[in-house]
């Protein structure tokens, strides 16, 4: 084996180093430290040394920047070399840091290939790992403690202090036949729950209590793989048993049922509204709504919380891939990425962190870093998102990743035959993933690190590259006959669903593997990325197979499905699953729950008193006052520009995009929604996104906090030019413990939200996701749950891109327009918490806003809008402050200046800017609408009050030149 340092030049330096010296200093470490890192790889094979320099020079270094060292394993005097080149006076010690066997090493499987590929066959493995060298007066302790808590996430990787890594590359050669029983039948009541508890299951006692029954009926003890078969597929991931469950409504005293909150509220929602234009509403991977004559749009959102709260790279990198994998799953090209994501506090103290929890500043580097690595290497933009920052999410962080894709109309098939092979594309299968969708329903604790590092997975975007181009090549030569991919739960949820109505066969020996030594419940549990299954016909296989070899994407045949509705799965001649596919899929009991919901002015008199601050009317406040809250709202977290973390990721690439994420004079401002016209498209027809969240409102009033983001994901695509007629919703519920009562009391109202504000807008939910469990466990037994967070993803069409209008103010001299009733609801707003200052109620939904943004489109269809901006966090103040600073153009305002006027939070209102000669025909169109003029745009980059006081002055900008 070879190890490989590559390591900057030195005239060069690497940025990492500096943000690790931040990084030490924020642990509490105040001696001076200086941070170097080189890059580790480690390679194996028969391999001469022309081959060596070959793969260093033409795969591993950049010889512009960077410099590479080769040395035998065996033979590395590590600590000599570091002696020799420490700075003078200081002491240096260096941690290495590489993977854990097991863990999907990507960029070690693309040296192998591409070195295949450079006619370098002699290389057989490969593994990559960090070397960090920090000098600087460290004892022992304050080494170990940056080890762990910066440079080594224990739940994948493994470090070695002051000694070199020797990654682990020899995995098991011989096949692994273990089959166990689980003794079901004798169990009680205690020993099912044990049962649960230690096989991770996530069931109660009900479900455990349906499985020992039925495989008492058949007289046999469960399998392994067939018990926990059933523990992925009943999981409240897979199946959204509290979405379905009965529930009992206790609201002051009056008891009511709700029979399901998808039947009830989101799913009723649609089928009310059925609007011809929705293609597939909650059936598919995808929601799939018209786009035009030739094409239809799909679009889905996914959550990847607790993967992202242990291992926040790999999390948010394979929720990204997940979501890919939902679209290319209805048979579509992916065209567009959305990200949502909320963290704690980056300025918590390390001190403070619970046992077990990561920093939320390493947590949002590593989900940022990976958000960015698989969107960008797929070449697929992402164009729309969020960051939300709250105490709450210190624990538990969120991660909502969607996509966006296109295909031709009608173009997804949906029916396995029977005599189908059971194909599967893509990657190998590993111990990477196990028993996912079980952790994800299930609380994080302290011990979650520990013992559940398997249930993370590492995504390639490369092989999900190449997959996608071998399904959107089978799809148009009508190769297969369904798909789907391969997600929670792996091949069993994957194989499981798609044969739920004719039963399947499979050979698991047939399944390609990263490494030998697998068991079978584990090679048909595993979650390992970029994997789609397919039903085939055996005369298509052929041309499927060529297919593959064109993309270098591997494919396996692993059975067959075969009509007589059960799932049967053998290792060999083993006997690994045999259940009847109606109790895989019909058998889990329904839950029946209790939700107690207190009414919004209770919750806000118990709020007030967990908080010890007494509510207060909003006091006249004096201009001094008024410009430094101005300021706090506009440095605060949830505010202040996210440039940093979109510049990161590629918006431009397909080429289609019209509103891009940041916009205006220097393109720095933040859009309300973004448009594309997706190439290959005739016409000028577009489509927009956009998203409403905000967790603050849902402290409050959860129905208030979901009317609102309806209306704020709605709004924004109104803003940019979309058709209000042709708007569809997505729902991504993120909550608490559902067996609390009270907690499913504000899950009941957010739905009833939901439904009030879909039906006002006459815009149906395409799909949706639930995570719940989004709670922590301490050492103590004390349980923390996340805010209550509800994400309203939007998409509309635009039916003419070239009338699309941006958030920046264009011009002095323009009549500046408030669209909307501005109202005192302040509860749950920015004003209430840098204030303090308690508000009544929560913002409300106004009827007449339908008709506000029908009006508002109208006026930007015959193009006599030069701006539109929605008021959100920050309320009017904020938005103007914003319009201002993107166009660097300020504002007049002519109108009274109060709290209220300034920093409510009030639904359904938009700043918009209309040039002087327009203002008559706009007017018009607005006339019997709540619009008032409210200023005038003038040259000087300010917002200056009635009486002549300047609110705000423009922040210093910055050209590209550097000028300023």
């Amino acid at each position: 084996m070879h190890r490989i340092e590559v390591r900057p030049k030195p005239d060069f330096n690497d940025a990492r180093c500096a943000g690790i010296a931040n990084d030490i200093r924020s642990l509490g470490i105040h001696a001076d430290v200086a941070v170097g890192v080189a890059d580790l790889y480690f390679l194996e094979g028969e391999i001469d040394a022309a081959g060596i320099r070959a793969i260093c020079e033409r795969l591993l270094c950049d010889s512009v920047v960077q410099q590479f060292a080769v040395a035998r394993l065996e033979e590395q005097k590590l600590e000599a070399s570091l002696r020799s080149a420490q700075p003078d006076g200081l002491k240096t010690s260096f941690v290495e840091v590489t993977f854990k066997p097991g863990v999907t090493d990507a960029t070690a499987d693309e040296i192998v290939r591409a070195a295949h590929v450079l006619g370098i066959a002699g290389l057989h493995r490969a593994a990559t790992g960090t070397r960090y060298e920090l000098a600087g007066q460290l004892d022992a302790a304050q080494v170990e403690l940056i080890a762990r808590r910066l440079l080594c996430n224990d739940v994948i990787q493994a470090f070695a202090i002051n000694a070199a890594v020797a990654p682990n590359l020899h995995y098991a050669t011989e096949e692994n036949t273990l089959i166990e029983t689980v003794a079901l039948r004798g169990a009680g009541d205690d020993g099912l729950m044990r049962i649960s508890r230690e096989r991770r299951l996530s069931l109660n006692l009900d479900e455990m209590r349906a499985i020992r029954d039925y495989f008492v009926e058949l007289q046999r003890e469960p399998t392994d793989a067939e018990i926990e078969t059933l523990a992925q597929t009943w999981s409240e991931h897979c199946v959204h048993k509290t979405f379905k469950a009965k529930i009992q409504v206790d609201q002051a005293g009056k008891v009511s049922q709700v029979d399901g909150l998808l039947k009830t509220y989101i799913k009723k929602a649609t089928d009310e509204i059925s609007a011809p234009w929705v293609k597939s509403a909650f059936v598919d991977n995808a929601g799939i709504i018209a786009f035009d004559d030739a094409f239809d749009l799909s679009f889905k959102a996914e959550t990847h919380n607790h993967p992202s709260a242990i291992e926040p790279f790999g999390g948010a990198n394979t929720g990204v891939g997940g979501v890919i994998r939902d679209v290319i799953a209805v048979s579509a090209r992916p065209i567009a990425n959305t990200d949502v994501l909320c963290f704690g506090p980056q300025d918590v103290d390390f001190a403070s962190l619970p046992e077990g929890v990561l920093h939320p500043r390493r947590v949002m580097q590593g989900v940022v870093a990976g958000v960015e690595d698989y969107g960008n290497k797929m070449g697929i933009p992402t164009v729309s998102g969020a960051i939300v920052y709250d105490e709450g999410y210190i624990a538990n962080p969120l991660v909502y990743c969607g996509c966006v894709g296109i295909a031709p109309v009608n173009a997804h098939p949906r029916n396995a035959q029977v005599g189908d092979r059971v194909i599967v594309l893509g990657g190998r299968t590993g111990r990477d993933g196990l028993r996912g969708a079980t952790f994800s329903s299930a609380a994080l604790t302290h011990e979650t690190s520990d013992i559940a590092g398997s249930s993370v997975q590492i995504g390639n975007p490369i092989v999900e590259k190449n997959v996608m181009e071998v399904v959107l090549a089978a799809r148009d030569a009508k190769l297969y006959t369904a798909i789907t991919d391969c997600g929670a739960g792996g091949l069993s949820s994957a194989v499981g669903e798609m044969g739920a109505e004719l039963g399947v066969q499979v050979q698991l020996e047939r399944v390609p593997l990263k490494y030998a030594g697998l068991a079978p419940w584990e090679i048909w549990l595993s979650e390992a990325q970029e994997r789609m299954v397919l039903a085939v016909a055996p005369d298509k296989l052929d041309a499927l197979h060529a297919l593959c070899a064109r993309f270098d994407c591997e494919m396996s045949d692993i059975g067959v499905f075969t009509g007589d509705s059960r799932l049967c799965v053998r290792y060999r001649n083993l006997e690994v699953c045999n259940m009847h596919m109606h109790f895989l899929h019909d058998g889990l009991p329904r839950r029946e729950l209790r939700a107690t919901v207190a009414s919004q002015a209770h919750a806000r008199r118990e709020r007030h008193e967990q908080v010890d601050i007494a509510p207060s009317r909003l006091a006249a406040f004096t201009l001094s006052e008024a410009r430094n809250l101005l300021q706090k709202m506009l440095a605060h977290p949830n505010v202040a520009s996210k440039e940093k973390v979109i510049r990161l990721y590629d918006h431009e690439v397909q080429g289609g995009s019209v509103i891009k994420p940041l916009v205006g004079v220097g393109n720095h401002g933040p859009s309300d929604a973004t448009v594309i016209k997706p190439i290959g498209t005739k016409g000028l027809k577009g489509f927009g996104l956009a998203c409403g969240i905000n967790p603050n409102f849902g402290k409050v009033d959860a129905y208030a906090m979901a009317v609102s983001a309806v209306d704020e994901a709605v709004r924004n695509l109104v803003c940019a030019g979309a058709n209000p007629d042709h708007i569809a919703l997505l729902d991504n519920f993120c909550w608490g413990d559902p067996n609390d009562p009270a907690t499913l009391g504000t899950l009941v109202e957010a739905c009833r939200g939901c439904y009030d504000g879909a039906l006002l807008f006459r815009a149906p939910f395409i799909s949706g996701k639930d995570s719940l469990n989004n709670t922590y466990l301490d050492k103590a037994g004390q349980r923390v749950s996340i805010p209550a967070t509800l994400l309203i993803s939007a998409i509309g069409i635009v039916d003419n891109v070239t009338c699309c209008v941006t958030m920046d103010l264009k011009q002095a001299g323009s009549r500046v327009y408030l669209l909307g009733e501005t109202k005192d609801e302040m509860a749950g707003s920015l004003h209430e918490m840098l204030t303090g200052a308690k508000g009544d109620s929560a913002p409300s939904l106004p009827a007449h806003a339908p008709a506000l943004y029908h009006a508002l489109h109208s006026a930007i269809q015959q193009k006599l809008v030069l701006a539109a901006h929605d008021c959100s966090e920050g309320g009017l103040a904020v938005a103007l402050a914003e319009m201002a600073q993107a166009g660097q153009t300020g504002v007049r305002l002519g109108s009274d200046a109060s709290s209220i006027t300034l920093f409510s939070e009030s639904n359904s209102r938009i700043v918009a800017e209309v040039r002087e000669t327009n203002a008559p025909a706009f007017e018009a169109i607005m006339r019997g609408l709540p619009v008032r003029q409210i200023g005038v745009t003038q040259p000087a980059v300010q917002i200056v009050l009635p009486d002549g006081g300047v609110l705000w002055d423009a922040q210093p900008f910055y050209n590209d030149a550097g000028d300023g």
